[in-house]
């Protein structure tokens, strides 16, 4: 909360203090080396999605897509809560089939500029409401993370169905949480609007 350092680098500050503790009771190499390399995988593949979801958005914005997609969010009924109501169905339905990560690089820089053109749409709130719906793509059947976390660590006799089926209360919790976000806005804006100013 407004401190030297973001959550972020504070953790990996704590995570390079554990390495050094580790090492001094026993050796790491070994151990380091797999995650190493399988941490390098993931960061690969990360960027490898940005780049593609980089070179995307130009070709899109080139062919005038960006132009389509704000008429599209400016001509549905509703006006500006009409839109930002589409555009949260459609992340919500797009964390079945999509990452998160993906539904970040690619579909939020198509339709974010477009909606905070209309009046009204202070960016700190569309921002944390499109968090929060991501949030639910990870616990999406089929291909929510936690839910493969779960599998690998559930006992054979509980079947991937009952995961499934023991997501949905979470599910509606998140639901539940975008909603009051949407009701009481001030829950998202007040906190960084009090830290950094308007």
């Amino acid at each position: 909360l407004g401190g030297v350092a973001t959550p972020t680098e504070a953790a990996s500050i704590g995570a390079v203090g554990a390495i050094v503790l580790a090492a001094r009771k026993m050796p790491i190499g070994p151990l380091l080396a797999p995650v190493a390399q399988k941490t390098a995988q993931i960061t690969a593949m990360i960027f490898l999605i940005l780049i593609g979801a980089t070179l995307f958005s130009l070709v899109f914005r080139a062919l005038g897509g960006d132009v389509m997609v704000e008429r599209i969010l400016t001509n549905l009924p509703g006006g500006p809560a009409g839109a930002v109501l589409t555009v949260m169905l459609a992340i919500f339905l797009l964390g079945f089939v999509m990452d998160a990560f993906e539904i970040i690089f690619v579909v939020v820089p198509i339709v974010a500029p477009a909606l905070l053109k209309m009046p009204g749409i202070d960016p700190v709130w569309l921002g944390i409401l499109m968090a929060v719906n991501l949030q639910t793509s990870y616990m999406h059947p089929p291909l929510g993370p936690t839910l493969f976390f779960l599998r690998g660590v559930a006992p054979k006799a509980i079947k991937t169905s009952d995961i499934y089926w023991g997501v949905v209360p979470f599910i509606v919790i998140q639901l539940f949480a975008l909603i009051i976000l949407w009701f009481v806005p001030a829950l998202a804006t007040a906190l960084p609007h009090a830290l950094y100013g308007r």
